[in-house]
C-alpha cells in the first residue's frame, strides 16, 4: 500500500502529467507569464461551468474576499456578519478594510452560517453577509438571501471548499455554489478541489458594474494603463497557474465524485458508531467533500490523532479556535456550537487518488482504536 496522505497532490499530478506537462511548456515556450492568454480562456471556461456571467481571477483566495468587499465600497466601520467556525481570511479581510466582522452561530450537523441565528446580528451598521461553503456543501443560500433582500444586505460567498457543488431551491431550480450571492469568491490553493500549483483565487458575480470594478481593483485600480480611477491592488493568477488550472477544471467533476465515493465508505463504515458522527449534508445541497470532518462524541482527540499517525494516517482538525477567540480577532461573546465544534471535530484523509486498500485500512484502523 502506498503511503496515505491527506490529500495526494503527487499522485494527481502523475494522473494528469500528459496534459499539465505540456500546459506548462506552451506557456514557457510564449514567454507570458502575466495576463497570457490562458487566464482569459480558463476565465471564460469557470464562467461556462459555473453559469455565471463573470470570473475575475486574482493571486489568491483571501485577495479575492479583500477585493470583493473593497469593490462594495462599504463605510469604515462597516458590519460584515460571517461564521464563528471557519477560516480566518473572512475576518482578516474585514479587519484590513476596518470593518468589523460579526461573528454569528453555525448549524451543528452541517457547520454552515445558521440563517435562524442571523437576524439577532444584524444593526444599522450591518452592511454585507459573508457565509462560508464549509467543507464543501452549500450553507442554506435561500434563507441567507431572502434575509439579505429584507434588510437590504449585500451578500458574498466564500466558496474555497466547495466549487462544483449543487444547491437546489425549493422551486426546484438548482445552480452550482458560488453563483447565488450578488458576489462570490474562491480559492485554487493547491489543495483545493480545484486547485493550481501555487496561489490563485477568482470573483464571481453575475452584475455588470460590480465586475468592471473588480476588474480595476484587482489591477491598480485602472481600466486604461496608467490612469488610476480607484484605489486598487496589484493581485493576478499567473498565466502559469492558469494553465493548469485549465486542464483541472475538465476533471472536476470526476474529482468530486471521487471524493463521494470515499466519503460514502466512510460514513456507511462509521454511521452507527458510537463516538464519531459522519458529516450531515443538508437536503438542499450536494456535499463535494473538500474535507471529510467526523463530529467526535467522549474522544480524546489528541489521543485518538496520536495513534492514528503511528499507523501512518494523517488527521487534521479544522479549526481547533473559534473566530472569536482568536487574539487578533477576539470578542466577548458566546458561540456554543462554534465553540463546541472546535473541540470535536477531525477530518480524515480524502481525495481523489485514494485507493481501496488506503480507504479499507483508514476504517479498520480507526475501529481498532476503538475496540482497544
Amino acid at each position: 500500500m502506498k503511503p496515505i496522505h491527506m490529500v495526494d497532490l503527487a499522485g494527481q499530478y502523475q494522473r494528469l502529467k500528459a496534459e499539465i506537462n505540456p500546459a506548462i511548456q506552451s506557456v514557457l515556450n510564449q514567454a507570458n507569464y502575466i495576463n497570457g492568454s490562458p487566464v482569459k480562456s480558463f476565465s471564460q471556461e469557470l464562467a461556462t461551468y459555473l453559469s455565471i456571467k463573470h470570473v475575475i481571477p486574482c493571486g489568491n483566495g483571501t485577495d479575492a474576499l479583500q477585493i470583493a468587499l473593497m469593490a462594495l465600497d462599504l463605510p469604515e466601520g462597516s458590519e460584515v456578519i460571517t461564521p464563528g467556525f471557519s477560516y480566518i481570511a473572512v475576518a482578516e479581510a474585514c479587519q484590513l478594510l476596518k470593518l468589523k466582522p460579526v461573528f454569528a452561530e453555525v448549524h451543528p450537523e452541517t457547520f454552515n452560517l445558521n440563517p435562524l441565528t442571523i437576524e439577532k446580528y444584524i444593526t444599522p451598521l450591518t452592511k454585507a453577509i459573508v457565509p462560508v461553503h464549509l467543507f464543501g456543501q452549500c450553507a442554506d443560500m435561500e434563507t441567507i438571501m431572502a434575509i439579505a433582500e429584507k434588510h437590504n444586505l449585500m451578500v458574498i460567498e466564500d466558496n474555497a471548499q466547495s466549487i462544483g457543488a449543487e444547491y437546489t431551491f425549493s422551486d426546484g431550480r438548482t445552480c452550482k455554489s458560488g453563483t447565488i450571492g450578488h458576489l462570490s469568491t474562491t480559492s485554487f490553493f493547491p489543495s483545493k478541489n480545484l486547485g493550481c500549483y501555487g496561489d490563485g483565487g477568482a470573483i464571481f458575480t453575475n452584475q455588470d458594474t460590480l465586475a468592471e470594478r473588480i476588474q480595476m481593483i484587482a489591477n491598480h485600480g485602472q481600466k486604461i494603463k496608467y490612469f488610476h480611477e480607484v484605489v486598487g491592488v496589484n493581485s493576478r493568477l499567473d498565466t502559469m497557474q492558469a494553465a493548469i488550472l485549465q486542464v483541472k477544471l475538465k476533471y472536476l467533476n470526476t474529482f468530486n465524485k471521487e471524493r463521494q465515493a470515499v466519503a460514502q465508505r466512510y460514513s456507511e463504515a462509521f454511521a452507527k458508531h458510537s463516538h464519531l458522527k459522519p458529516p450531515v449534508v443538508a437536503r438542499n445541497t450536494t456535499h463535494v467533500y473538500h474535507q471529510y470532518t467526523l463530529q467526535t462524541c467522549d474522544l480524546d482527540i489528541a489521543d485518538f490523532r496520536n495513534a492514528m499517525q503511528k499507523k501512518g494516517i494523517p488527521t487534521m482538525v479544522y479549526y481547533p479556535l473559534p473566530l472569536h477567540h482568536q487574539n487578533a480577532y477576539q470578542q466577548d461573546i458566546s458561540l456554543p456550537v462554534s465553540e463546541m465544534l472546535s473541540k470535536n471535530v477531525v477530518s480524515l484523509p480524502i481525495g481523489t487518488e485514494m485507493e481501496d486498500s488506503q480507504i479499507s485500512y483508514i476504517i479498520e484502523s480507526v475501529n481498532a482504536y476503538f475496540e482497544k
